[in-house]
């Protein structure tokens, strides 16, 4: 019996437990709700996690990776959900931001729960009885309920359009179960289920709100206050989303390009593609390539930009007049950007090619880099580096595009479209692919380099979500101090004192942890009179930043899982409240 409990509660699932406690304890009544669907989405997460763990799944997860279902699906939803908390507290709230991040909450929980549901199915495929579909069902119909009853009072009425937005939310948890059951089976062992939901969840909340704007703007009869998507964009959320968007969409815009002239061409089969560049088909298939990728980033993107927002000029121009509206700030800042990149990079690769030191600890010195480049435009010209964060994301996906085009061994997410691309500067690739395996991720990684991408998502996300009301200054922060401070103190110290272990298999250990605690604690200590000095208004208690940073230091010692992309979340959630 002890053995049992021990193995229903470890310390990952512990840490979860008392991260979605934290959260419920501070709901106000008027979201109550949204608390009571996140208790069902918690407790049919973790049953879902025993069941995969105790079943032989045909998921094939990231090697020394747990399942994390429980983890990936409470982290969204209990983020959205802290944010309402926030805007709660607001001393005139905007109806229709708060309508806004009620249905975006529902979205991402109902994508969780709809893809817990997709995995109960398939682990109990074989077993599935009269008792256990009562059971999903009846678990359907409450967490229904629960949805609708929460739309129909945020519209302060049971109206049609409360319908409509239900149908409108569930139908991104079948999207989220598609594009899941598109990650697990094309590229398994690349992720562990709970960051294939993680993502799956981002992604489907990103494209059903470009989708919502677009339909919206079509017919504007939905613009009413009951609309779903209520609240007005911004000129840099716009470019933002309008790029990133465009770029996630430009893998199925490619493939179906190339199917199109393989039809044209009567060589339909991928392999007819010529991968040479010094051949004439390779030559074409490089120039549909890169034509393709501009016309969508200069034309399509900007047009679809300029449709759902009024923009007065090209975005492209709106951007550069943006940054020079105040050059004596913006310039010198991406001149000290280009500065500490170049040295980073110069530095680190001659001493990953003549030390010894692992690659683990090589890539924390990246972490310290972020904060270097990040913490003095957070504080100082926070709107620029929301635009510099999607600039940056934007070009680290169009760099993996044009690699894994390249590096025809490569397995990543956007392999299977990009593998018959030649790349007309090979040398330059070599260089680019060299940089990641020697200096970044090692030869072990070289498959499926993520790192730099869950670094700067982890830094970006906790500041794109401080839109609008925020009476929590280090809320943006959750980022850069959990990965640039708390995570790289932890991984050196627990690396170079480290004794006492977590546990028996794993290799963090309480010094480290401890060293990650003190060292945001001092961090947030130096950085609280700064922000007070630049006219923030201080509300943060210390005895809720001191439970939000030791819970996240806790969640970084016990999870498997991808800590840059969970633990940013976990303790801005925390941190919201």
């Amino acid at each position: 019996m002890a053995s049992s409990s021990s193995m229903l509660l470890n310390g990952e699932r512990g840490v979860v437990f008392v991260f979605i406690t934290r959260v419920l304890f501070s709901v106000p009544i008027s979201l109550l709700y949204e608390a009571l669907s996140l208790s069902l989405l918690s407790f049919a997460g973790l049953l879902v996690e025993i069941f995969l763990e105790n079943s032989k799944s045909h998921f094939k997860a990231r090697p020394a990776a747990s399942s994390g279902i429980l983890l990936g699906s409470v982290t969204l939803p209990t983020v959205m959900l802290s944010r309402l908390i926030q805007l709660s507290r607001a001393p005139i709230s905007p109806p229709q931001d708060v309508g806004y991040l009620v249905v975006q909450y529902w979205v991402v929980s109902a994508s969780c729960f709809s893809v817990l549901v997709f995995l109960t199915l398939a682990l109990r495929r074989h077993s599935v009885n009269r008792r256990i579909l009562g059971g999903l069902l009846s678990y359907v119909v409450l967490y229904t309920s629960l949805c609708f009853l929460s739309l129909a009072t945020n519209d302060q009425g049971w109206e049609v359009a409360v319908v409509v937005k239900l149908l409108w939310i569930f139908s991104h948890g079948l999207a989220a179960v598609k594009l899941i059951q598109h990650i697990l089976s094309t590229f398994p062992s690349c992720a562990s289920i709970g960051e294939a939901l993680l993502v799956t969840a981002g992604i489907i909340l990103y494209l059903g709100d470009m989708l919502a704007y677009t339909l919206l703007k079509i017919n504007t009869s939905f613009s009413s206050p009951s609309s779903p998507y209520g609240m007005s964009t911004t000129e840099i959320s716009t470019t933002i989303q309008g790029f990133l968007v465009g770029l996630l969409l430009f893998p199925m815009c490619f493939k179906f390009i190339l199917q199109i002239q393989g039809h044209l061409t009567n060589s339909i089969q991928r392999e007819d593609f010529a991968t040479d560049e010094n051949t004439s088909q390779g030559i074409q298939t490089s120039l549909v390539f890169y034509g393709s990728l501009v016309i969508i980033l200069i034309v399509i993107v900007p047009a679809w930009m300029q449709f759902v927002h009024d923009f007065h000029m090209h975005p492209f121009l709106w951007v550069f007049n943006f940054v020079f509206s105040e050059p004596l700030r913006r310039l010198p800042l991406c001149v000290y950007w280009i500065a500490v990149i170049s040295a980073s990079v110069l530095r680190f690769y001659n001493i990953s090619k003549h030390s010894k030191i692992e690659r683990i600890l090589l890539r924390k010195y990246y972490h310290l880099v972020a904060v270097l480049m990040f913490s003095p435009a957070l504080i100082f010209q926070p709107s620029f580096l929301d635009l510099a964060f999607g600039a940056a994301l934007a070009v680290f996906l169009i760099l993996e595009f044009i690699r894994v085009s390249h590096t025809h061994e490569t397995i990543t997410f956007y392999a299977s479209f990009f593998r018959m691309v030649p790349f007309r500067f090979p040398y330059c690739m070599r260089l680019l692919n060299m940089y990641l395996v020697q200096a970044i991720f090692g030869p072990s990684d070289s498959v499926s380099p993520c790192s730099h991408f869950s670094l700067l998502m982890g830094c970006a996300l906790p500041k794109w979500m401080s839109f609008g009301f925020n009476d929590r200054p280090l809320a943006p922060f959750a980022g850069i101090l959990s990965l640039g401070i708390g995570d790289t103190m932890a991984s050196m110290v627990g690396h170079k004192y480290g004794v006492l272990r977590w546990s028996k298999t794993g290799k963090k250990t309480i010094e480290g942890t401890a060293a990650g605690i003190t060292s945001v604690l001092v961090a947030c200590s130096v950085l609280l009179p700064l922000l007070a000095s630049t006219g923030y208004v201080l509300s943060q208690h210390w005895l809720s930043l001191l439970f939000a940073v030791t819970t996240s230091g806790l969640l970084e010692a016990y999870t498997a899982q991808l800590d840059n992309a969970f633990i940013p979340l976990v303790f801005y959630s925390l941190l919201c409240l």
